[in-house]
């Protein structure tokens, strides 16, 4: 026993070393935590270094980090914001997934001789993609709010919805062909029924547990009932028959409608990272090394129909609806892998004896292969994307004139990069000093929002140079950027120098990690958000804890003294008046 036990203590740190490692070479290479536990798995699985064996502990283990990320989802699900993207999420979303599907449908079917429902199957799996992988970069690069971001969103919202009827689908689609209606028409009968009454009971009772519970006021009894509410409601599904991550996303959903949702998410975070962790790293021991070398070309094959036809299907929807030829690109590009709830259900179709070994094989390759190469393909196209869009002089006609138009007129204006909440501060401030401005958004809302007097707001991306001179860069007093893009910013800063060295520009930006580098590239001054909020919670601290209101306000000057060359003389003089003598 005690050998057994060393045993299984030497597996356990086998994985976790492989995984701390894998994680932490993946953060500094900036790729997804997801994509280091697949590759765990790979190495140590049965396939592998056979370190770790398959077994249903480890599968029911990991099916649970499944289990809490539907849960996340659930939490995520909100009706007004699907009212909201309504004609992305069930036009482009259901467009995407359905032409997807059906297309790998009809080549597995004719292609491979695998019949209709192998093929809906697999065309279903790869017609998700990953929400982990693409919402992180779009994140980063601050591109959540951008047109291509927004569609990509609008999709994988689609997805992540679909995935519940999906969860239906599969057990019904491996019965007998005669079987088929009846298993499909009691599954959905069943579904109804059971989503029904936890969606009416858990309305009722949901958000009078929590005002109990908080009522508590203990961390650790919050944490405990959160467990227990995804585990019952998981269990009920799993008694119905239906899918344990079924009553995952409709106690998320549930909660969702309460005032406790921040809190609950946060909470349940960590059980939920590390759980899918593991179901990653069970996803990567299925893969066989052998059998992906032994068939390398219908691998190749896989990947290159995967990545190029479903970017297809999404790169000619986006065009359909009118998008530019960049942002098209974009939101094909960032769509074109799989995600992790394809590896879910290209797992229970393997499982449901729906597909053979050879197309779970050949299909699982493929589609880790297209994640490990989406960051890469994201980044390749944003490049690209920017330089067809800024030769895309067809497109852009009517949005230069239009600037050029609100701008005409105008002198010792200021160009204000960004109309968002920031940025209709500063024109605020503008307009009371009766200082022109005229500001430049890509959001269609902000735009449409009325500018005070004095001031014009137009459609058009800063970072292009024939948008800054349309605005009369030449004419301009100052260029203000008030976006957090610094990736954009920087490119905005550097395209104003080339044509105007000596105006004043000032950027803001989330944190101080990126001001050496946008005063590197000719900023004036760059204003970094935490600092700002810093100073004043240090000076509200300082009056609350008795000190003198006017030795707060002089702490707060020297540091801004010290940051801010352009202001240095001025909180210089002004210590020096307060510190002389009367």
């Amino acid at each position: 026993m005690i050998a057994a036990m060393q045993g299984n203590l030497f597996v356990l740190l086998l994985l976790l070393s492989a995984a701390v490692g894998a994680v932490s070479l993946a953060r500094r290479l900036k790729l997804p935590a997801m994509l280091a536990y697949l590759a765990v798995g790979m190495l140590l699985g049965p396939h592998g270094l056979r370190a770790l064996e398959e077994s249903h502990t480890v599968e029911a283990i990991a099916e649970f980090g499944v289990v809490f990320l539907m849960f996340s989802i659930g939490l995520e699900f909100s009706l007004q914001r699907l009212r909201a993207m309504r004609s992305l999420v069930f036009g482009f979303g259901f467009a995407q997934l359905a032409l997807t599907a059906g297309a790998t449908m009809l080549a597995t079917w004719f292609g491979y001789g695998q019949g209709w429902r192998a093929g809906l199957a697999v065309g279903l799996a790869v017609g998700m993609s990953s929400t982990a992988i693409v919402a992180k970069m779009l994140s980063e690069r601050f591109e959540l709010h951008s047109r291509s971001g927004r569609q990509t969103m609008g999709v994988l919202l689609f997805q992540d919805l679909a995935v519940v009827p999906c969860l239906i689908l599969f057990p019904a689609l491996a019965q007998s062909a005669g079987e088929l209606p009846r298993s499909l028409g009691i599954a959905l009968i069943e579904a109804v029924i059971v989503l029904s009454i936890l969606i009416w009971a858990g309305q009722k009772w949901m958000r009078t547990l929590f005002d109990a519970i908080a009522r508590q006021r203990s961390e650790e009894l919050f944490v405990l009932a959160t467990l227990w509410i995804v585990i019952v409601l998981a269990w009920i599904t799993g008694l119905a028959g239906l899918s344990l991550a079924l009553g995952a996303f409709v106690g998320g959903m549930l909660i969702s409608e309460t005032i406790y949702r921040h809190q609950v998410e946060a909470d349940i975070r960590p059980f939920r990272d590390m759980l899918l962790g593991l179901f990653f790293v069970t996803v990567g021991m299925m893969l066989d090394l052998g059998f992906v070398f032994a068939n390398l070309d219908r691998l190749l094959l896989a990947v290159v129909l995967l990545i190029a036809g479903k970017g297809l299907v999404v790169f000619l929807i986006a065009l359909a609806i009118k998008s530019p030829l960049d942002v098209a690109l974009r939101t094909a590009a960032q769509l074109a892998q799989a995600g992790e709830f394809g590896l879910v259900l290209i797992g229970m179709a393997h499982d449901l004896k729906l597909i053979g070994s050879d197309v779970f094989q050949v299909t699982l390759s493929a589609m880790l292969i297209s994640m490990f190469v989406a960051p890469f393909l994201i980044e390749r196209a944003a490049r690209l994307s920017g330089e067809l869009a800024k030769g895309d002089w067809a497109h852009k006609a009517k949005a230069i004139h239009d600037i050029a138009v609100a701008g005409f007129g105008l002198e010792q204006h200021v160009i204000l990069c960004g109309y968002g909440r920031t940025g209709r501060q500063i024109g605020e401030f503008l307009a009371a000093e009766k200082i022109p401005f005229l500001a430049l958004d890509v959001d269609p809302q902000q735009v449409k929002r009325a500018a005070p007097i004095g001031g014009r707001v137009a459609f058009g991306s800063a970072d292009r140079p024939e948008v800054l001179l349309a605005a009369g860069l030449s004419r301009a007093r100052a260029v203000v950027i008030a976006y957090p893009d610094t990736h954009s910013a920087e490119r905005v800063v550097r395209k104003v120098r080339e044509t105007r060295p000596d105006v004043p520009i000032i950027v803001r930006v989330p944190d101080e990690s990126h001001v050496a580098k946008l005063k590197a590239a000719g900023a004036t001054e760059v204003i970094p958000e935490v600092f700002e909020g810093g100073l004043m919670i240090a000076a509200e601290t300082l009056i609350q804890l008795g000190v003198p209101m006017e030795h707060a306000i002089e702490q707060i000057r020297a540091a801004r003294s010290a940051r801010y060359a352009s202001l240095r003389q001025y909180y210089g003089t002004t210590r020096h008046k307060k510190g002389s003598p009367s």
